[in-house]
Parts: structure tokens; sequence; C-alpha cells
């Protein structure tokens, strides 16, 4: 019998815990639904369904330890009310639905949001491993740890990388979780300076690495449906965060309704309030030109903030980006399934979002096509129209 893929409630993405935090303080009653979608066509999850089953089974039984505890407490972010709660904290698998129709594996998660926001990350990595289990059971390694070496020799043999600074975002999408183990250790051994830390709390923690990450766009989706005006949900979503971590954590995400959309609600309180944004849609390149410029508008000197991308990366793009840009900014880059689940097997394209919030449809208009996931298309039609976006 294999030993269950997640073995800690920290085997999931700092921020995470980040969020789960702010809704604790803020909103800790509201109802959520989350659904999974695989974008990548042809997907054969048909002898799968049982091992799924029986992981979740397994990810519903686990606690935090003493240790794994006193670890978050050791962050200057985490604050002790929440530390008690987490004591007490295990996933309920009520929570979770689960079955296999019409060719396609249907998935959603549903109950209040303080109590489901940590399945996802661990539901999608048990997803994968257990899908490449059964399709590439006998994997190259030795491939793997081929293109691991290509890759850091791009970042290894250049003098001018030596401020090009990069992050393990591969939790999700992972082959498996020995895997990014051994990739995340190879990474900081050979790269020291450039391997910036891990987004996955427990490989920070058993590794001593550091982890990073702030929100991700379920946060902002929420506030759609939270009670403000719609055309106000991003700035009492970055108006929330501020007030939970007093300028910690400080990357804000741009694009749950467009660069362009979220740039208007960025006014001068929150680009000299935040030290930074994130890209995960759209052109990296015309993203970075509108936040330069952005910043230049407000009179703030770009050199001050940092920008963080994490759109399906790899170490090539990110090169480019960095050496693109190296004089007008700090960067730092994100990189998932090419570092995590690149050993020749196709990856697949995997994702579990927020569709509903406190009974209300909630959506992410992406700056990428086909990164949209909602049921209503009126909805979506309206959630453009006040953005003043297109769909």
């Amino acid at each position: 019998m294999l030993d269950p893929i997640i073995q800690s409630l920290l085997d999931t993405d700092l921020y995470k815990f980040t969020m789960m935090q702010t809704v604790l303080h803020q909103y800790p009653a509201a109802p959520v639904e989350y659904r999974f979608k695989c974008r990548t066509p042809g997907v054969d999850f048909s002898g799968c369904l049982e091992d799924i089953r029986r992981e979740i089974a397994a990810l519903c039984q686990l606690r935090l330890t003493e240790d794994e505890l006193a670890y978050l407490a050791g962050l200057d972010y985490i604050k002790s009310d929440f530390i008690h709660f987490l004591r007490l904290f295990q996933l309920d698998q009520r929570f979770v639905h689960l079955d296999y129709q019409q060719g396609e594996l249907q998935l959603y998660i549903r109950g209040p949001w303080l109590h489901t926001i940590l399945f996802e990350v661990p539901l999608l990595a048990i997803i994968n491993e257990v899908y490449f289990r059964h399709h590439s059971p006998a994997p190259d390694w030795q491939e793997g740890r081929r293109r691991l070496q290509h890759k850091i020799g791009l970042v290894a043999n250049s003098l001018e990388n030596q401020h090009f600074h990069f992050s393990d975002f591969g939790t999700r999408r992972r082959f498996s979780r020995a895997w990014q183990k051994e990739v995340a250790e190879q990474l900081a051994s050979q790269l020291p300076q450039q391997f910036a830390g891990t987004s996955n709390l427990d490989l920070a923690r058993r590794l001593g690495l550091r982890p990073v990450g702030t929100m991700a766009h379920e946060f902002l989706q929420a506030f759609q449906a939270l009670g403000p005006r719609l055309v106000d949900s991003q700035k009492a979503a970055l108006e929330a965060w501020v007030h939970e971590y007093r300028g910690r954590l400080g990357i804000a995400l741009t694009d749950v309704v467009g660069m362009d959309a979220f740039l208007v609600d960025f006014d001068l309180y929150f680009a000299k309030l935040f030290d930074g944004l994130r890209q995960d849609s759209g052109d990296p390149i015309a993203w970075t030109q509108k936040a330069l410029a952005h910043y230049r508008r407000l009179r703030i000197d770009p050199h001050t903030k940092t920008l963080v991308y994490s759109d399906s990366l790899t170490i090539s793009k990110a090169l480019e980006i960095y050496r693109r840009f190296r004089q007008d900014c700090v960067m730092s880059f994100g990189i998932g399934t090419h570092l995590t689940n690149d050993l020749g097997p196709a990856p697949i394209n995997i994702v579990i979002k927020m569709t509903a919030c406190n009974g209300q449809v909630v959506a992410k208009l992406s700056d990428s096509p086909g990164k949209t996931m909602c049921q209503d298309e009126a909805y979506l039609t309206y959630l453009a129209r006040v953005f003043k976006v297109s769909k």
C-alpha cells in the first residue's frame, strides 16, 4: 500500500494560509463554492476515481502537529489566535463532492470559506499524482534530472543572471511529492543566490527555504459578493488585505478583471501601500510596460517596487523578461509546472476555482483567453460592463 500523497496540511501554498487568516478575522461565516476543471482536452480520469477518493479520505484525517504550528507561529505575519484555531482544524470530507460523468471528472467543494479554503491545492496535487501513477507508472527520473540540470545551467552560466530571482510555485501540478522535493533541494543547492524559496510551506519548513506568497484570485473574486458595490470590489479586497497585514505581504494580484481595470482602482494610496504587483495572465511584456507607466504617472520610482511573474513560466521565458526589464524595477518569478512536472509525459492543466460566494456567482475575467471560469454567462457580461472590459 502506497503512503498517502498529502502527509501534512502544510503541503500547500503559503497564500492559502494567509488568505485563511484574513477570512477567520473578517468573513468566517461566508459560504463558498469551488469547481474543478481540466483544461487539457481528452484526459482520461476513468481509472483514477477510487484512488482519488482514498487520498481525499486520508487528507481529511490530517491535523497540524505542534512542530508545524510552531513553524507557522514563527512567521511574523501569522497571529496567535489563528494558531489556536489551526490547532483544532481538520478538513471535512463532507464538503467535497466527487464523481465521474460523461467522460469527465466532476468535482466541486461547497461549504464555509474558512473550512474549505485549504482543499484546493492538495486536491489538485492528489489528482495530478494519481493520474500520473496510472498513466506513467515508470517515469524516466534520469530524463527529469537531465532536464533540471539544463535549466539550472541556463541560470548559472551567465554573470548577468546574478540578480535573477525565482521561486518554486509547482505544488498543484507536480508530478509527485517526492519529485518536487528533489527539485527544490537541487535548486537550493546549486543556485543559492537565484533560488528565492518555495510557495510550499511543508517544503519550506523541512528544507529551510523561504516561504513565498501573498493572495490568490479567489480573494479578490469573493469580494464581488461580500457587500460592497461590484465596481468597488477590488478596492474592498485590497483594503481588507491592508487591514489584516499592515504593510506585510504586499504583492497585489492584478488580473481578476484584467490589468487595465485593476490599475483604475490601484490609485496612489494603494500604490504606496503595496510593495508590488503579480502578473498571472496576458502578455508579460505589455503588462510590465503598463505597470511601469502607472508607477511613473503616480511619481513613484519603479525601482522601489517588485513585479512578480507567475503565468505558465519556463526558465527561458523568465530570463527573457528579466533581461528586458532588469534596469527598470525589481523582479521575481514563480515557476511551477516547468520545474515540478517535466519528466517527459505531457503535463495536464487542471484548476480548482471559486465560482460562488455568499450565494452569488463570482468570476475572474482573465487577461488570457480560456482562463475565465463561470457557469453564468449573464454575470460575465455584467462583470465586464461594470469594469468596462471585454469578456
